[in-house]
């Protein structure tokens, strides 16, 4: 059909004249550039260590949320040797996707332990109190009741309650990135529709969506997120929720300006003298055409997404114990920047300033393998 070849001529203009199809060139491009191809390693390392989670994690029980406050405050790459008792209590079955999602309870008694001997299958230890050695208690088990005994090494240490951080740090991965994905995706649905159908019908519905969008875009943006989570809640989705509806206004400006620019071209001035309908015309004539600059947008709001639920969690209105969030991590270490263990507010802060940092190189990335007058390949 004539309309689908003028189309498709006007997406390969910018490929013609290497002989290559857009797809194509826009990877080769993206490849030779090192730090969008490094943050591109780093986001899908996040991504896959927060989807294994419990999997993978040191802690697996659920929120990673075991306490140890004999271990409070251990060094990274501190060792502790620990005597797992069997405390008489049935534990339920549970399959690897239910693991996966929400951990499973530790079923034994966990005991940190200075040492231990076992002499004719009695066990006798002398119990971790944090302290000098000698100055624990000394308890006695028969072998029958030692599921098992090993030495765990807690590779970021620990923080104020024992808990395990680096267990931490990989759950609060996938509410950084669930924010991201789910926030980003309610900001393009609404930015996407608005803007489209702003540009494309303009007159008074041009301008009923540009009222709004710069109503929206006078209010600061944190402002707005704490003002929708106190009106939905504190809680996981809602923060979801209320960075999704916040961010939708830079989406709907890109979009516009995009679809005011393709609206007059041949292509859909053929669509619609062959009668087609506005919303195919939008959907699969004019909004493939913009995609480009709406995933530059996407990789840029994922970052901002993960710095307002970070923000939000500081500030104790976002994601609630005993869930791990980054955000919720520093503040509740923060204090410990002054003492001897300020590593266990630097960790966190440094996994949000890397995640933050590998989209905003790869968002750059994006853009410059776009950008139809960059001639190098």
């Amino acid at each position: 059909m004539r309309l689908r070849k003028k189309q498709q001529d006007f997406i390969d203009s910018a490929a013609t004249y290497n002989g290559g199809s857009p797809s194509k060139l826009f990877w080769r491009r993206l490849r030779r550039n090192t730090m969008a191809m490094i943050s591109l390693g780093v986001i899908l390392f996040f991504v896959i260590i927060a989807i294994l989670g419990y999997l993978i994690t040191p802690d697996h029980t659920p929120h990673c949320n075991q306490q140890y406050l004999e271990l409070a405050s251990m060094k990274p790459f501190s060792k502790a040797t620990f005597v797992y008792l069997d405390d008489g209590t049935s534990y339920d079955r549970q399959g690897p996707l239910r693991t996966l999602a929400k951990g499973k309870p530790l079923n034994a008694q966990a005991i940190p332990v200075y040492q231990y001997h076992i002499d004719n299958d009695i066990l006798t230890l002398e119990t971790f109190t944090g302290s000098n050695p000698n100055d624990g208690e000394i308890q006695t088990y028969p072998m029958s009741q030692v599921k098992e005994i090993k030495q765990r090494t807690f590779l970021f240490g620990t923080d104020t309650y024992g808990r395990d951080l680096l267990s931490q740090i990989m759950i609060g991965s996938r509410v950084s990135l669930s924010v991201g994905f789910i926030a980003v995706a309610i900001a393009l649905l609404i930015g996407i529709l608005l803007g489209s159908l702003a540009a494309y019908h303009g007159g008074w519905v041009d301008s009923v969506v540009m009222w709004f969008i710069n109503v929206v875009w006078s209010i600061p943006t944190v402002l707005l997120v704490i003002a929708i989570t106190f009106a939905l809640g504190k809680g996981f989705w809602q923060v979801f929720i209320a960075v999704g509806l916040t961010m939708w206004v830079d989406v709907a400006r890109v979009v516009r300006g995009q679809v005011l620019s393709i609206k007059e071209k041949e292509f859909v001035e053929a669509a619609r003298a062959l009668g087609y309908r506005t919303p195919r015309i939008i959907l699969r004539h004019i909004l493939p055409n913009i995609i480009g600059p709406v995933i530059v947008i996407t990789a840029s709001n994922f970052a901002s997404a993960i710095l307002l639920e970070a923000g939000l969690s500081f500030l104790g209105i976002g994601v609630q114990p005993p869930m791990p969030s980054w955000g919720s991590m520093v503040k509740e270490n923060y204090g410990q920047i002054l003492l001897d263990s300020a590593y266990q507010a630097f960790i966190p802060g440094i996994a949000i300033m890397v995640i933050v940092l590998a989209f905003m190189l790869l968002g750059n990335g994006i853009r410059d393998a776009l950008d139809i007058k960059n001639k190098q390949i």
